[in-house]
């Protein structure tokens, strides 16, 4: 399976490069087959290269014990704290570091937007490695947290105060939902979810760069998709997406652990879950600012 996030859709836990997580998971007692991307030997003795293969006569046949090294979702927790834990120290450095007031604003937005420039390289960077990079990682994570920081530190003087608390507390709300909807089997990760999701994400991000495009030559607040009604609309639907990642997200990861993916790839898994809180986090600022403005 491959996810939304730019990071797994260029990587993942993929098997055969097609949708592992669209089919059932490996079961107790089943021969493990070539749809295993980390089983070795071939599809038809997997164990034929495998120095750990053992004959299990309570199935009638052969099972391999569990991998070692695997990725288990501590692995995935610690690393994902990790990369998280880098984004908020960055945030609040730069908060701090990088005054908004009006002698400094022009300074300070200068180097956030030049930290966005650095970790959307180090992003494309990492997505195009064939394994993940933990330094690149963790680079991207404390570049995003300053761009962080000096946003939320503007909408936080100019706007409003709580709007950025507000901004935090709904993306754990989210994040919390759709992991409880994952876990009770609310939220099903087909193939069909998965064409929607890709297909609105496009539209979404289309339109955006529209209103972008508008916006650059024409003046103003381009086409309206970042104020008023339709601002508020667009956010709506933005953090409806980033919550349709994460939950291909957490199937991303859920099918990782049941194939026995290298535990290196739990990097991979902290990144593109850090990848997709921050936009979350984005549309809730964003959503937040809007309303707050027009109280």
């Amino acid at each position: 399976m491959r996810s939304s996030n730019p990071v797994f859709s260029r990587r993942g836990f993929s098997r055969d490069n097609g949708y592992a997580g669209f089919n059932a998971a490996p079961q107790a007692g089943a021969p493990v087959t070539g749809a295993d991307p980390y089983a070795q030997g071939t599809a038809a003795n997997p164990y034929a290269t495998n120095p750990y293969a053992q004959q299990d006569t309570r199935y009638g046949v052969p099972q391999a014990p569990a991998r070692t090294g695997a990725m288990t979702i501590d692995d995935v927790v610690t690393r994902t704290a990790i990369t998280l834990g880098t984004v908020v120290l960055g945030a609040a450095l730069a908060w701090a570091l990088l005054p908004v007031d009006e002698a400094n604003l022009g300074k300070s937005y200068g180097i956030a937007i030049g930290a966005a420039l650095v970790a959307f390289v180090l992003s494309l960077i990492q997505s195009f490695k064939r394994k993940p990079v933990p330094a690149l990682i963790v680079s991207y994570a404390a570049f995003e947290g300053v761009f962080l920081g000096v946003i939320s530190s503007a909408v936080s003087t100019y706007i409003g105060p709580g709007v950025v608390m507000q901004a935090v507390l709904g993306t754990m709300c989210v994040f919390a939902g759709v992991l409880l909807a994952y876990k009770m089997r609310w939220i099903r990760v087909t193939r069909r979810f998965y064409g929607f999701v890709m297909a609105a994400a496009m539209g979404f991000m289309l339109l955006m760069v529209v209103n972008l495009l508008f916006a650059v030559f024409g003046g103003g607040d381009g086409l309206g998709f970042r104020s008023g009604g339709l601002g508020i609309l667009f956010g709506v639907i933005g953090i409806i997406l980033g919550a349709c990642f994460l939950a291909l997200d957490f199937k991303q990861v859920e099918d990782g652990i049941a194939y026995g993916a290298p535990r290196e790839e739990s990097w991979l898994a902290a990144f593109g879950l850090t990848m997709t809180l921050v936009w979350i986090y984005l549309e809730m600022l964003r959503l937040f600012s809007i309303l707050s403005g027009d109280d």
